[in-house]
């Protein structure tokens, strides 16, 4: 009976330290993140990351989408590999006409309604900035990137990095409002061991809130 006691004292023993072993474990396999802020710390979703390190596998570049619903691009950042594909559906009762003039790509989807146009191929790293003909107010933004790894923030201002290798990367980091080109990216270095927390000074004013001209109006009404 001794010895059976001893062989359960044993085994819950077994049992503790690898409970702690896979607690451990568990912990040091958590991914770094990289946090986006403004000045004041507030958290800013729709922030792009890119991390830079030797990386070879195969990237996804199905198309993606953009859609127009109630005279707004959804989603309003999108983050692309180079060479993707990006539709835009019309799920609104107006006519949009979709363009960019942006250096990254310069295209014109001239007004349509249910006929979605075949889709747009982004060649060239850099940001794209979308407008519409009909709709001032609209705007959004496509990422197109070379990096190995790229994200957008979530709402906490947060992304979780992959396992990087040893040593430092290069990070870059994108928001609408850096700057009013809207072409300014944040540069800095993230070691593979370590988090890192980016406070973004924004130097353009926010968008003001949607409201359509009398001829916009007009058009609408009349669509």
């Amino acid at each position: 009976m001794v010895y059976l006691k001893r062989v359960y004292w044993a085994l819950l023993k077994g049992a503790a330290s690898l409970t702690l072993l896979i607690a451990s474990s568990y912990s040091l396999a958590e991914n770094a993140r990289i946090s986006v802020s403004d000045s004041h710390g507030e958290p800013l979703p729709n922030a792009v990351v890119e991390v830079y390190f030797p990386h070879s596998a195969s990237r996804d570049t199905s198309v993606k989408h953009i859609y127009q619903r109630d005279a707004a691009f959804q989603p309003e950042v999108l983050a692309i590999p180079v060479n993707s594909q990006v539709a835009f559906p019309n799920e609104d009762t107006t006519r949009h006409h979709v363009y960019s003039f942006s250096p990254a790509k310069t295209f014109d989807l001239n007004l349509y309604l249910r006929e979605t146009p075949p889709p747009i191929r982004f060649e060239t790293p850099g940001v794209v900035v979308l407008g519409c003909n009909i709709h001032d107010h609209m705007q959004a933004f496509i990422v197109v990137s070379d990096a190995p790894f790229f994200a957008t923030t979530d709402n906490s201002g947060q992304v979780s990095l992959p396992s990087l290798p040893p040593g430092e990367h290069r990070v870059r980091v994108w928001h609408q409002r850096l700057h009013d080109s809207q072409q300014r990216w944040w540069e800095g270095e993230i070691g593979s061991t370590e988090a890192l927390s980016v406070p973004l000074e924004l130097r353009t004013t926010p968008k003001p809130p949607k409201q359509l001209s009398p001829l916009q109006q007009r058009f609408k009404e009349a669509t």
